[in-house]
């Protein structure tokens, strides 16, 4: 009886989500075959912001959920560095709770700095669920990115000079740490598929007053997408380009992950030490991704340094003069034949 009772609470849940709409049933069915492929019945956690994008996340991933019996913890991040940060991260909450989809709200508690705006609050959003995610026991992360941000993000590093690492942009599963993987089960989803999934379910979402705001590179890189679209470079063009380039970063992180087996020693999770037989042995674009990913490790951040950053720190090493510098939040000292990296003390 007492099982009869579950599962018919569960199709009451279930009835409760669904919508009739052929288009965000479509949707979901392609969301529902990502996320078997790559997190199947396991607990999982998901990033939500508010903005219609996550909202969406946030409902497919309650559907997924009842039907494969996942436990689902969906996570607002306030990250203070706007004052309507802490009332928008309500509101995000009240949104869910009308749709009865339970979430919690992690605040930042830290120094609240007062440039690169939006990369620190990426950082801050990224340590509060890495850390909440290593509280609960959680491998799995599912954020919201989408087809759009894939594009954008091309364009920006496009124009920062990165190589195939950084124009290969997003990849749908990526380990944020030996612990957590991300999912990004949008990637192939357009803005404008999860906008209306979104306003059909909810009603509403909270609009980021930064997107409008011309300061940010990335809004001046929406209108100069809708101008070269004129001209014939479209979407589909774009996707391939990064599909190509993805395949292309995927040998090259087969050859990176050899050159760390070879080259460096990892002493504990705040310090390894890199053989400077690195720099005759490999090639400059391994060397390049291979000093990417070790700053990111030890600085326990998701994004690494800028390219020109890391590419100067790569030229300057080179030189025999060379003895100590600082980058990434990590330390870079060289001594005879080795470069010892230990993240720095704040």
């Amino acid at each position: 009886m007492k099982r009869k009772n579950l599962t018919a609470k569960r199709k009451a849940k279930e009835k409760f989500l669904l919508v009739r709409d052929s288009k965000i049933n479509q949707l979901y069915q392609k969301f529902e075959k990502i996320v078997k492929k790559n997190i199947n019945k396991n607990d999982f956690a998901v990033a939500v912001s508010g903005g219609a994008d996550s909202l969406c996340l946030s409902y497919f991933s309650k559907l997924y959920s009842l039907k494969f019996k996942n436990k689902v913890y969906i996570l607002i991040v306030n990250h203070n560095i706007r004052k309507e940060s802490s009332k928008e991260a309500l509101q995000v909450k009240k949104i869910l709770n009308n749709k009865k989809i339970k979430s919690e709200i992690l605040t930042w508690k830290g120094k609240i700095p007062k440039s690169n705006i939006q990369s620190n609050a990426r950082n801050f959003r990224y340590l509060l669920l890495s850390n909440y995610c290593a509280t609960k026991k959680i491998k799995h992360l599912m954020t919201a990115h989408h087809m759009d941000d894939q594009i954008e993000n091309f364009y920006i590093r496009l124009l920062r000079g990165s190589g195939i690492s950084g124009l290969s942009s997003m990849s749908e599963r990526v380990s944020f740490n030996s612990n957590l993987k991300i999912l990004r089960p949008f990637l192939q989803f357009k803005k404008k598929e999860l906008e209306h999934s979104t306003l059909t379910y909810f009603g509403n979402f909270i609009k980021d007053p930064s997107n409008n705001n011309e300061k940010f590179l990335r809004v001046r890189i929406r209108k100069f997408r809708r101008d070269i679209e004129k001209e014939g470079v479209n979407d589909n063009k774009i996707i391939k380009t990064i599909n190509n380039l993805l395949s292309s970063n995927d040998s090259i992180n087969f050859y990176k992950n050899k050159a760390i087996h070879n080259y460096v020693t990892i002493l504990s999770k705040d310090k390894c030490d890199i053989s400077i037989r690195l720099f005759s042995n490999e090639s400059d674009e391994i060397i390049f991704k291979l000093f990417s990913d070790i700053l990111s490790l030890i600085s326990k951040t998701y994004y690494p340094p800028r390219s020109r950053k890391v590419l100067n720190l790569i030229k300057r090493l080179k030189n025999l003069k060379y003895k100590k510098s600082t980058l990434g939040g990590c330390i870079i000292e060289k001594k005879g034949g080795i470069i010892s990296i230990l993240k720095e003390k704040k």
